[in-house]
């Protein structure tokens, strides 16, 4: 005979054992890669879509700039307002969605500056919004190496030997001594070529020119120069040029340097575009920058952003993508995604799944 601690109480039961309700006919199993088949990159990178946490993300962000670069606005109907400069079906089919690429200047240091400089020279970005030292490391790694190190150096060991620390790379010192080297006679030709004409530089012309200078293939900034790609930079002073147009305002004191210009230009640049697309890279001043530059017209059709923030300091580095919707900033039903990852693990993937198909037909 049975005792009452032999029957499952029926609380448990019906808590443990809950009915499902049906799923939709539109869910999508959970699927990682399949190793026993012989697998091309392109035919991993698809499976993220299935794998889900990031691996999701990153095949959403994947299809994302996909979008952006197969959209065209011979897709879109003839709008009764259309202006008669778009009305031609050859110039329809030619305009394309602009590409608004942002990046912190940590990612420069990297070798993730081998991969931007493949965007750029194939002229797959239409502008590009970054930081001082997304600017200076570039033409510095123009002039001296940047090595691989480790995160745990003793900092006041480094300061003592003229190392510079950037998380797990070392930058020598003397790089920035013949950064001085090479730029203040650049500056001092600014100056005059100021003072002659009574231009006015603003830090994207600042940049170009500079990107004109360094005469160097290896240079994100001399294909920026090459292929007219505008590169906006609200904080230059906040890095090396800072210090270096410091020193340069006593010995030749008057370089003027116009931000009201460049916030004219890149919001004009937004405001012009038929379609347009962000990819930033890090949060700060590159990301606010190209986003509050959609607000202009409205918010950007596509968004992806890669990094490590989290949102709950309120920070506009960790925000996701709806927050900047209730700005304006990205238009509601748009295509956005968010990757919570550092970009040097993941960016490299995305422009093999994308951009750099061009490469292999």
């Amino acid at each position: 005979m049975s005792s009452s601690t032999d029957v499952v109480p029926s609380g448990a039961s019906s808590a443990v054992l809950k009915p499902s309700e049906p799923m939709s006919d539109f869910a999508v199993s959970v699927q990682g890669p399949n190793f026993e088949d012989s697998l091309s990159l392109q035919q991993l990178l698809e499976s993220y879509k299935r794998i889900g946490f990031q691996a999701n993300s990153l095949g959403k962000a994947i299809d994302i700039v996909n979008k952006m670069r197969k959209w065209r606005l011979s897709d879109e109907p003839v709008a009764e307002d259309e202006s008669e400069e778009y009305l031609s079906p050859e110039v329809r089919a030619q305009t394309r969605c602009d590409i608004f690429l942002g990046y912190t200047s940590n990612l420069i240091s990297s070798g993730l500056r081998e991969v931007i400089l493949y965007l750029v020279k194939h002229k797959h970005v239409k502008a590009i919004v970054t930081t001082a030292g997304g600017i200076e490391e570039d033409f510095i790694k123009c002039l001296g190496k940047t090595y691989l190190a480790d995160f745990n150096l003793d900092g006041a060991d480094l300061r003592r030997r003229g190392m510079n620390r950037i998380g797990n790379l070392i930058v020598p010192n003397d790089n920035y001594c013949k950064f001085e080297d090479w730029l203040t006679p650049i500056l001092d030709s600014m100056l005059a070529e100021q003072k002659d004409s009574g231009e006015v530089w603003t830090p994207s012309t600042f940049i170009r020119r500079l990107g004109k200078e360094i005469n160097n293939e290896e240079s994100v900034y001399y294909w920026a120069y090459k292929n007219d790609i505008p590169v906006f930079c609200p904080a230059l002073t906040d890095g090396s040029l800072g210090d270096m147009l410091y020193f340069h305002s006593f010995k030749s004191p008057g370089l003027v340097v116009d931000i009201v210009g460049d916030i004219r230009a890149l919001n004009e640049l937004s405001r012009q575009s038929r379609k347009a697309g962000m990819i930033i890279l890090g949060g700060g001043v590159c990301k606010h920058q190209i986003a509050n530059a959609m607000l202009i017209r409205n918010g950007a059709d596509y968004s992806v952003y890669i990094n490590t923030g989290q949102e709950f300091d309120g920070s506009d580095s960790g925000a996701r993508p709806d927050e900047a919707v209730s700005w304006g900033k990205i238009r509601a039903g748009s295509e956005s995604i968010k990757v919570f990852a550092d970009a040097t693990l993941v960016f490299p993937l995305l422009v093999a799944a994308t951009f750099a198909q061009d490469v292999r037909g």
